[in-house]
């Protein structure tokens, strides 16, 4: 199986940006996603930014793969989405159908998570369109997984998210600007003095979700490195790691040695627990609550 970094969900600085990527370009990751996918508004880096990183990584020997929005809102998202799909020089990830339309009949493209795609027709569908990869909706457990498996068309890879906090939901507002009594259109980028989103507490004071601009995310981090013997025995070909601010690094490298059978899933869950934003959770890969933490 082939580790996967998934794009930065977070809004930080493009120097912050620029030096975490150079750190990446040294890791023992195959396959790197670039680009914004949550807010249209976030212009630290531009597409040439991207294009520039996505350069340097693909020296470095990494497969680069360019992501595309998961919600369009208005005529420049779409002229955005249109530049990043004529490119030609990267594969891309369709995180909506517009993009899938963009690339249908000219490039082979990655599914992304956000399609919904859970059932073996909607996985022939993209296939058709020209699909290579998709990647499994995060509440998508193993039996379903496997079924999948049993019928996924002919060529088409498999990816699983399997470390990061997980984006739940997308929406119109910004809660991050909400939560400061700010507009959306005039939200002063707020969502930056957090580098791993604004955590949500109930009234016990228990954490329950992340608010990530327009994204929500849960508060605890999906974690499948128990599970990575069983990802190999469905067929899984790339497990994907979702950024975060700290110790991006050293988490590639521990899933990457339980890989190469050269450190055990429970070692590699021991070291994560002191790296780790939140406590570790896997309930949807078992068909359980997705907070719940259970063992096979």
């Amino acid at each position: 199986m082939k580790l996967a970094l998934g794009p930065i969900l977070y809004y930080w600085s493009r120097d912050d940006v620029f030096k975490f990527y150079e750190t990446i370009a040294n890791s023992a990751v195959d396959i790197v996603y670039l680009g914004e996918t949550v807010c249209s508004r976030r212009h630290e880096l531009r597409l040439s930014d991207w294009l520039t990183i996505a350069e340097s990584l693909r020296a470095a020997g990494k497969e680069v793969v360019l992501s595309t929005l998961v919600l369009i809102e208005s005529g420049t998202d779409t002229v955005t989405l249109r530049k990043i799909t004529e490119t030609g020089a990267f594969t891309v990830e369709a995180n909506d159908m517009g993009a899938v339309h963009c690339l249908s009949a000219k490039t082979p493209f990655i599914a992304g998570q956000h399609l919904n795609l859970y059932n073996p027709p909607a996985l022939e569908l993209v296939a058709g369109l020209g699909a290579k990869r998709w990647v499994m909706p995060l509440e998508m457990n193993r039996d379903d997984l496997a079924q999948m498996q049993a019928s996924r068309p002919k060529g088409m890879e498999t990816e699983v998210f399997a470390y990061g906090r997980m984006p739940l939901a997308f929406s119109a507002r910004c809660f991050t600007a909400r939560h400061h009594n700010l507009p959306k259109d005039n939200c002063q980028f707020v969502c930056m003095d957090y580098a791993d989103g604004l955590m949500l507490q109930t009234r016990e004071s228990k954490d329950f979700l992340v608010l990530n601009g327009i994204q929500t995310q849960s508060a605890l981090v999906y974690n499948l490195v128990n599970e990575l013997t069983q990802m190999r025995d469905l067929g899984v070909d790339v497990v994907r790691i979702s950024p975060q601010s700290q110790h991006t690094e050293d988490i590639i490298t521990l899933f990457h040695a339980v890989l190469a059978q050269q450190a055990s899933p429970i070692e590699a869950m021991e070291t994560m627990r002191t790296i780790m934003p939140d406590q570790a959770c896997n309930g949807y890969w078992y068909g359980k609550p997705g907070l719940e933490l259970l063992v096979a």
